[in-house]
């Protein structure tokens, strides 16, 4: 978009002057790139009272170390703006090496992360018992690939399949007094959002807070904690090799997370490509 060439422009010429190293042209790119998230994000931060998330590059999704380096150079070029930690939200994949990755940025330096592509309730318990500040279910997501692959081909807000994931997540995190949030994604319809209605969070599109503002229905909070706190759900613990075990038999969630990381790089790719024809 037109409107948005300027902060490109801003980008390039930051890292053109900032970036340093043997691999001269690419390293001009990368720090382009998260000059790029920077300005964006400072630019929604002057309109919004609350955080923004900025993604490290989802093709670091299996690198702990990488992944925990690009975020301290996130959050550093953010103080130096003079914006806090407290409103960045750093947004990883949820792989195992990204719910590693954000253990320690949260642990060791106190920077929030926000836990993305997350399709199952493994994955939701090992960024929980990380101490992630909050993760990001895709509601929409499981129900598109239920629809695929199954023969059931319309949902309810009961039955939905992304709905009932982000429903047992959400009464799992309150039962055990997790502090994670959970904010739930990707709608596809504003059944899924009715619901989740009492979720933490919700990340919902324009156009379907615009259809939910000429609807009329009575929603009913459906998720408390009190509610949670009185269902019977053993506590279970995730090491590397349950979660993996657990990823592996969830054909959904392993497409899903595998499909978004690709997806994500491809963006990446993409991105890198406008930055280049500007350098």
């Amino acid at each position: 978009m037109e409107q948005y060439a300027a902060l490109i422009d801003e980008a390039v010429a930051y890292a053109k002057e900032h970036a340093t190293g043997h691999h001269g042209h690419q390293q001009i790119v990368q720090a382009a790139m998260d000059r790029l998230f920077v300005v964006f994000g400072k630019e929604i931060l002057k309109t919004i009272p609350g955080r923004v998330s900025t993604e490290v590059d989802a093709r670091l999704s299996f690198d702990s170390q990488a992944s925990i380096d690009r975020a301290l150079g996130l959050i550093a070029q953010y103080e130096k703006e003079g914006i806090s930690k407290e409103r960045i939200l750093i947004k990883l994949a949820s792989t195992w090496e990204g719910i590693q990755a954000a253990k320690f940025l949260e642990s060791q330096h106190g920077i929030h992360c926000n836990m993305t592509l997350l399709f199952n309730f493994e994955q939701a318990v090992a960024c929980a018992e990380s101490g992630v500040t909050l993760i990001s279910p895709f509601v929409g997501r499981i129900m598109d690939w239920f629809v695929k692959n199954t023969d059931q081909k319309a949902y309810t807000r009961k039955d939905d399949p992304g709905v009932v994931s982000v429903t047992r997540i959400f009464n799992y995190y309150k039962k055990y007094d997790y502090k994670t949030q959970v904010m739930a994604a990707s709608f596809r319809n504003t059944e899924e959002i009715k619901g989740l209605v009492g979720c933490d969070l919700l990340t919902i599109s324009p156009a379907l807070l615009k259809q939910l503002a000429t609807e009329t229905e009575a929603a009913p909070v459906v998720l408390s904690t009190s509610h949670a706190k009185e269902l019977d759900l053993p506590k279970v613990t995730i090491d590397e090799k349950t979660f993996r075990w657990a990823l592996n038999e969830d054909a959904m969630a392993t497409e899903k997370l595998a499909e978004g990381i690709r997806n994500f790089a491809k963006d990446a790719r993409t991105l890198e490509k406008l930055i280049e024809a500007k350098i």
